[in-house]
């Protein structure tokens, strides 16, 4: 028998010739013989051990590698609430059939999957010798303009080092982001808001750490510019999972309480009015509450009676020009967004009554907390004192989403009675924020979710129009509102900042171990049950079973502004009585 490369598999000389011949034509003379000096930075690197091996293989070999990969590479699309890039099948999956047009890829393949390459990686990375076996993942990763992939510590099964080949274009630029981004973490073993290190994909060049659960957190920054950040990725194996997998990232996504969001509920104590009866109208005191706040539109008898039957068929409805003209002239969107290369970039928008909210794993955006000056006084009189976005807002979900008149809206529109809610205001800020689903957002019994958005844009649905057959590239129906072009990208979800529900799956046993080996992490489209899109004075209600998860999406750094959003939840009364599949999606 013979191996790929024409060996005898009987003669091990002849094999390791062939690798140390192969070694020295392709890797940079310096890498090996400077392995002490790569010990040495390994051990001393922060926020956690890694390495970065310059020049890694001659400069002949990667300009061939490259073009081979461009060529003759095919990539699929991968998309889910922590990434979006294009991604290759595994390198050890190319058949022999490969080594006619991509010579330079198995000659990669056969020094990154060698004996003598894992071994001076264990060496660099002072691991015990052997601690690597011969399962090598590697496949080809391309991250175009507005790929990302979010804070993450890498461990899944039986992973010990990740590594990244940059295959980028030369002079690579901090201003065209893809730097890959080091999280510091806390004694939690929780990562910091702002990442402690931005590491750039350089030409020709690998990193590569120890994936450790809870201290291997890192991210790939979204690419802002027009050249793709391409490379090859991947990492080497140990026989076994580590023993502390309950920190890893996977792990506490699918067991840890949402630890930003655990405000308490406070109650709503409102009459059955509506639950049972289509007709049902608002009394004229809560119809006189609500207009000081909402458009008259939705305050009608007809438009009310429209509304429950839409959400009785679909379980979620959007109301569009939501807020009246008096409250929307409060609103005020203006922004000034930072470059990736200034110093505060992380931190803009903070401030007293802003602040970060986390972990980095699981979500980033801002949350207000109004701070009252000591010298205003404390009383809400001298609180309302303040005009500023984050105080109407707050104004907004006090005296409109927690009150009783609007509690009974709830009730007219959705058959269902909300006992008690709480609510977040927050803002999530391009190129920079998101929330990731985790099973701490499962809630033991129905709720609803009632979120009131505001970003740039008319806030119009730009209605798809398929009958119109007078140009099959114009499929935008026009309203009688012209075309707004922020209204588009928010709608085409391409700049991100949708709210998506997706069904909770649970398919690893404690050690991480699952059926099918995943990406970054399990990727699922089938289990996506609803997406709303971001749009300006926009209130979406939503109803969400015990079962189901939601997430923001990454906000893109070329979305046209910030998302800022009311984000309620209801307790709803229990449905046992009715059936608890009354509005199931």
């Amino acid at each position: 028998m013979t191996t790929e490369d024409g060996n005898n598999a009987s003669d091990p000389k002849a094999k390791r010739s062939k690798i140390e011949v192969l070694l020295k034509d392709v890797v940079s003379s310096h890498i090996l013989d400077d392995r002490q000096a790569f010990t040495e930075q390994y051990a001393l690197a922060q926020p956690f051990p890694h390495c970065i091996l310059p020049n890694v293989f001659q400069e002949s070999f990667i300009n061939d590698l490259i073009q081979e990969i461009k060529q003759n590479s095919k990539v699929n699309f991968k998309e889910s609430d922590l990434f979006k890039f294009y991604q290759s099948i595994d390198l050890a999956n190319l058949d022999e059939n490969s080594s006619t047009h991509m010579p330079c890829v198995l000659q990669l393949r056969q020094v990154l999957y060698s004996n003598d390459w894992r071994h001076f990686i264990e060496q660099v990375s002072g691991l015990p010798p052997n601690t690597l076996n011969q399962q090598v993942d590697c496949a080809c990763n391309c991250h175009i303009s507005g790929c990302h992939l979010l804070c993450h510590d890498d461990v899944i099964h039986t992973r010990r080092i990740s590594y990244i080949l940059y295959l980028t274009d030369v002079d690579w630029k901090l201003e065209e982001g893809g730097a890959l981004e080091l999280y510091s973490a806390d004694n939690d073993g929780l990562p910091t808001m702002v990442p402690s290190k931005l590491l750039l994909p350089t030409r020709n060049s690998m990193a590569f750490f120890a994936v450790e659960p809870g201290v291997s957190f890192h991210s790939v920054q979204e690419v802002l510019g027009d050249r793709p950040r391409l490379s090859l990725q991947g990492w080497y194996h140990a026989n076994d999972p580590p023993d502390n997998i309950h920190d890893a990232t996977l792990q506490r996504l699918k067991g840890e309480a949402d630890l930003s969001q655990s405000s308490t509920y406070e109650p709503l104590e409102i009459d059955n009015v509506g639950i049972e009866n289509d007709d049902a109208a608002l009394s004229e005191s809560d119809r006189l509450h609500l207009a000081q706040f909402m458009d008259s539109t939705y305050l009608q008898p007809k438009a009310l009676k429209e509304m429950r039957a839409s959400f009785s068929e679909d379980s979620s409805i959007q109301l569009r020009s939501f807020l009246n003209d008096a409250m929307i002239l409060k609103i005020d969107l203006q922004e000034t967004k930072l470059k990736t290369t200034d110093a505060n970039y992380y931190e803009q928008g903070v401030d007293k009554n802003w602040s970060m909210t986390g972990p980095t794993h699981m979500q980033r955006f801002l949350e207000y907390h109004r701070v009252v000056d000591d010298r205003e006084g404390s009383s809400a009189t001298a609180a309302m004192k303040n005009d500023t976005l984050g105080d109407n807002l707050y104004n907004i979900r006090r005296d409109l989403l927690q009150s009783k008149p609007f509690a009974r809206f709830l009730s007219i529109l959705t058959g269902l009675r909300p006992t008690a809610c709480k609510g977040h205001i927050r803002r999530f800020r391009p190129g920079l924020d998101y929330t990731v689903a985790h099973h701490g957002l499962l809630t033991e019994s129905a709720v609803l979710d009632v979120t009131l958005c505001f970003v740039a844009g008319s806030g119009k649905q730009q209605v798809m129009d398929d009958n119109d057959e007078s140009d099959e590239n114009d499929t935008v129906k026009k309203t009688s509102a012209p075309l707004d072009e922020a209204d588009v990208a928010w709608q085409s979800g391409d700049v991100g900042g949708f709210e998506c529900y997706i069904e909770a799956e649970d398919d690893e046993d404690e050690n991480g171990q699952g059926s099918t080996p995943a990406d970054e992490y399990n990727q699922d489209d089938d289990t996506e049950l609803l997406s709303v899109s971001a749009g300006f004075n926009t209130l979406s209600i939503v109803y969400r079973d015990p079962g189901t998860l939601r997430f923001v999406k990454y906000l893109s750094a070329k979305a046209p502004s910030s998302r800022w959003d009311v984000a309620m939840e209801y307790q709803i009364e229990n449905e046992e009585e009715e059936g608890d599949d009354k509005y199931e999606e």
